[in-house]
Formats: C-alpha cells, structure tokens, sequence
C-alpha cells in the first residue's frame, strides 16, 4: 500500500495550520511549534469503526515505538454525528482507550458540517494519516488504514532525512 502526496508534482508543500477548539494530553500544537520533529497527524472519529480498530492503536504503537524522535498527534475531526461526538464525550473516549499522545479537536466554523482542518487538507474522510517532515513540509497522506511495516518505514525514512519509499502522487505516477 502507498501513501499519496498531496501535490501532482511530487513536490513537498509547506504543512498549513491546524485550527482546534480544544486539546486534551497537550497544551495546542501544530506544525510550525513542531519545527525539527517528523509529525504522524491521525485524522479520526471515535464513531469510525477503522479508526478505532485500527489507525489509533497504530498510532499508539508508533508514538511508543520512536518516542520523542517523532510527535504523534490525534486530530479529532468530526464531519457527522456532531451530537454524538462532543469534546466530552472525546476525553472519556480517550480515557477508556488509554490514548495518552496529543489530541486536537479539529475547529467548525458556521454550519459547514467539515471542520477547518479536515477541509484545508482536503481530506476525504477517516482515518487520514499525514506524514510532516522535520522541515514542516508535508510529505504524504493517505485515507484508510496502512499496514505497519508500511508506515513504519515511511516514518523512519523521514526520520533518516529521507523521503518515504514508494510514495504516489495523486495522478498515479510513483517515484
């Protein structure tokens, strides 16, 4: 499985803000203040069956793994079922799931049912992964759940200075 770029060109584009309401295990975060660190941002809901099941122990583990070397941050990005998922509701998820890396409850604006970061990453739905090197710049994404050894790696190699393996652009082509 390959991680998408977020540009047709296969060229790194600066990582944009985060726009949160709320955060729980961190004062607020986002890229610029991240400067110097790989960043694995995981969009989820906690209604998402994957993301539960999946991405989020993922995350856990990646966030135990490589420790301080690399910033795990949960963006709580809800584009439905907004009663259900309040910021309440969100920290005694947390709780119950022991997820103990930041977490940011991603910013509505109006009635636009999309939250402000969610749409300015133009993602599609959850879980997202976001790959951010130390430099800020974004380096792939991807809807759905990856595979450890894929991640892993990819996150490694930003580690390294390196740019993921395998990585597609939108349009199909790889490098």
């Amino acid at each position: 499985m390959s991680l998408l770029l977020p540009t047709s060109n296969g060229l790194a584009t600066p990582a944009m803000p985060w726009e949160t309401s709320e955060w729980f295990n961190s004062e607020p975060l986002n890229p610029a203040r991240l400067h110097g660190r790989v960043v694995v941002l995981e969009a989820f809901q906690m209604l998402c069956p994957s993301c539960v099941s999946h991405t989020l122990p993922q995350a856990a583990r990646l966030a135990r793994t490589f420790g301080d070397d690399l910033a795990v941050i949960g963006l709580h990005t809800v584009f439905e079922h907004h009663a259900a998922m309040t910021p309440a509701s969100l920290k005694a998820f947390l709780h119950e799931y022991r997820i103990t890396f930041p977490v940011g409850v991603d910013a509505l604006r109006g009635a636009h049912p999309a939250p402000v970061t969610f749409s300015r990453y133009r993602m599609q739905g959850t879980p997202t992964t976001v790959l951010i090197d130390r430099d800020g710049m974004l380096r792939a994404q991807k809807l759905g759940p990856l595979d450890d050894m894929t991640l892993a790696s990819a996150v490694t190699r930003l580690l390294d200075g390196a740019v993921p393996p395998a990585v597609c652009a939108i349009d199909g082509t790889c490098t």
